[in-house]
C-alpha cells in the first residue's frame, strides 16, 4: 500500500458518523470474539451484511501507520481494517469499490483516548487513494449507543433489543468458558465445545433474532449450558476465584493482554471477567443521570424552556436501562438454573460504592467508574485476588490503580496491574506466579465465602 500526503479533514464530519448500512460490507473489528460474532449475526438477520474482521493479522500495517503515542487497541484496530482493505483489494482485483465498506468504529466522549480512535484512522484511510471512500460508522455514548439511521426507523429498535440480547448471551458463553475450562475432564474440550457453542448462537440469533423470538434463543442457550455443564469433573476442587477489570478492549481481546485468562488459569485460578453488557448498562445509566441533573438544575434556575427535551431524554434513556436491566436478569435467571455463572454488578449499585466511600465519581466519567468500583465489589465478594488489564499510559486504569492499591491492602486482597502494549513485558510471567501464589493463600485463609459490606 502507498499512501497520498494530502489530508481532507473535512472527511471527519462527511465519512465518519451514522450511516445507513442497507448494501454496504459493514466490517466489525474483533473485540471479544463470543460477542462480536454474535452482534454481526444479528445484523445479518436484520438484512446487513455484516462481518468480523480477523485481527491482529494487520499488526505490522498498523505499527506502521501510528507512532506508538496511541492506545495500543487504535494499533490492533488500524492494522485489522487496513489488513482487510487489502485482502479485499486482493480478492476483487478491479472490482473492488471502498465506498461498498462501513467500518464500525465506535466512540466515547470524555478524556479517553478511545474517542478519537476513529478520527485517526479516518485520517489514515484517506493517505490511501484506493480507501478513501470507506466510511467509519460511529456510534457514541453521547447517545447511548443509539442504533437508529444504520437501518429503516421501523426496525431500530427491534434491532436495538436483539444486539443488547447478543451481547448478554456472548457474555454468559464467555463466563461459561471461564467456569468449566478450569475444570474440564480432558484438556481442550471447553475451548472445543465452546467454539461449537458460539457457531450454534450465532445461527439463532441469524434465524430468530429478526422476529424477536427470544424464548426460541434462550432455549437454544440453555440446551448449550447444559452440555457444556457435563464438561465439568466434579472431583477437582474448588480453585481462587480471580476478578478482572480494566479498559473494555484489552480486558476482552485475548491477543491484546496475551491471553491473561489462560495464564491465571495455568498457575490455578477460575476467573471472572467483567462483561460487555456492564458497559452497555453504564452508557444508558449515565445518560439518565445526567438527563435527571440537567432537569433539576433548570428547575431550580425557572428554565423550563428544556424541560421537554430533558424529559424525552429522561423517559428514553431510562427506558433503555431499565429494559436492560430486565431482559439482562431475565436471561442469567434461567442460566442459573442450570449451572451457577456469576451475575453482573448493579451498575447503580457500584456508584454508590463510590459515593459511599467517595472514592470516585460518576461525573469525571470513563472505565475508572466501573473498575474501582467493581474492584470493591469483587473484594467484598469474597474473590481472592483482582487484576487489572489495561493499555500502556491508559489514562482512566492508571487513575484506577493509584486509587484501589491501598484499598487492596487494607482488605487484604491480591491485586495485579497488569498494562499491555504490543511488547512482551519480560516479568511478566513471574508477577502473575507471585499474584497466583498470593490469591492461594487467600483462598485457603478465607475461601471464597462473601464478605459484609
Amino acid at each position: 500500500m502507498e499512501s497520498a500526503k494530502i489530508i481532507d479533514f473535512q472527511s471527519l464530519t462527511d465519512k465518519v458518523g451514522r450511516f445507513n448500512l442497507r448494501d454496504k460490507t459493514c466490517l466489525i473489528p474483533e473485540m471479544n470474539r463470543i460477542g462480536c460474532h454474535l452482534l454481526a449475526a444479528v445484523f445479518r438477520g436484520f438484512g446487513i451484511h455484516a462481518r468480523v474482521m480477523e485481527t491482529c493479522k494487520g499488526m505490522d500495517l498498523g505499527k506502521e501507520y501510528t507512532s506508538g503515542k496511541e492506545c495500543y487497541p487504535c494499533q490492533i484496530t488500524t492494522g485489522d481494517i487496513l489488513y482487510a482493505m487489502q485482502e479485499e483489494r486482493e480478492r476483487l482485483g478491479n472490482a473492488f469499490n471502498s465506498e461498498n465498506y462501513i467500518y464500525f468504529m465506535p466512540e466515547a466522549d470524555g478524556p479517553c483516548r478511545f474517542g478519537m480512535y476513529n478520527k485517526y484512522q479516518r485520517m489514515v484511510l484517506d493517505t490511501f487513494p484506493e480507501l478513501n471512500k470507506v466510511k467509519i460508522g460511529a456510534l457514541s455514548t453521547k447517545d447511548g449507543y443509539s442504533l437508529a439511521g444504520i437501518i429503516d426507523d421501523s426496525r431500530v429498535r427491534d434491532l436495538r433489543k436483539t444486539s443488547y440480547l447478543s451481547l448478554v448471551v456472548g457474555d454468559i458463553l464467555d463466563r461459561l468458558l471461564w467456569r468449566i475450562r478450569p475444570y474440564e475432564k480432558t484438556a481442550g474440550e471447553a475451548d472445543a465445545f465452546i467454539e461449537k457453542a458460539m457457531h450454534l448462537m450465532e445461527d439463532a440469533f441469524e434465524r430468530l433474532g429478526p422476529d424477536k423470538d427470544f424464548d426460541s434463543i434462550l432455549n437454544e442457550l440453555e440446551t448449550v449450558i447444559e452440555e457444556g455443564k457435563g464438561i465439568v469433573d466434579s472431583e477437582i476442587p474448588l480453585k481462587p476465584l480471580i476478578g478482572i477489570v480494566g479498559e473494555i478492549y484489552l480486558r476482552t481481546h485475548v491477543q491484546a493482554n496475551q491471553d491473561v485468562i489462560r495464564v491465571l488459569e495455568r498457575y490455578g485460578a477460575e476467573v471472572v471477567n467483567a462483561s460487555i453488557a456492564e458497559w452497555a448498562n453504564y452508557t444508558s445509566y449515565d445518560r439518565l443521570r445526567e438527563a435527571r441533573a440537567r432537569f433539576r438544575l433548570c428547575l431550580r434556575q425557572f428554565r423550563f424552556g428544556p424541560l421537554k427535551t430533558l424529559l424525552k431524554d429522561m423517559v428514553g434513556y431510562g427506558g433503555d436501562f431499565y429494559y436492560q436491566r430486565f431482559r439482562q436478569k431475565q436471561t442469567y435467571q434461567r442460566i442459573r438454573s442450570v449451572i451457577d455463572l456469576p451475575e453482573d454488578h448493579e451498575i447503580g449499585h457500584l456508584e454508590e460504592i463510590l459515593m459511599k466511600k467517595d472514592l470516585f465519581s460518576f461525573e469525571v466519567g470513563t472505565e475508572a467508574c466501573l473498575s474501582i468500583a467493581g474492584i470493591v465489589a469483587y473484594a467484598r465478594e469474597g474473590y481472592n485476588g483482582v487484576v487489572n488489564v489495561y493499555p500502556f499510559t491508559c489514562m482512566p486504569s492508571t487513575v484506577t490503580s493509584a486509587i484501589v492499591r491501598p484499598i487492596m491492602n487494607e482488605l487484604g486482597v491480591p491485586y495485579l496491574d497488569t498494562p499491555y502494549d504490543s511488547s512482551v513485558q519480560p516479568g511478566r510471567e513471574a508477577a502473575i506466579r507471585t499474584f497466583m501464589y498470593q490469591a492461594e493463600q487467600h483462598f485457603r485463609r478465607h475461601g471464597r465465602k462473601k464478605k459484609s459490606d
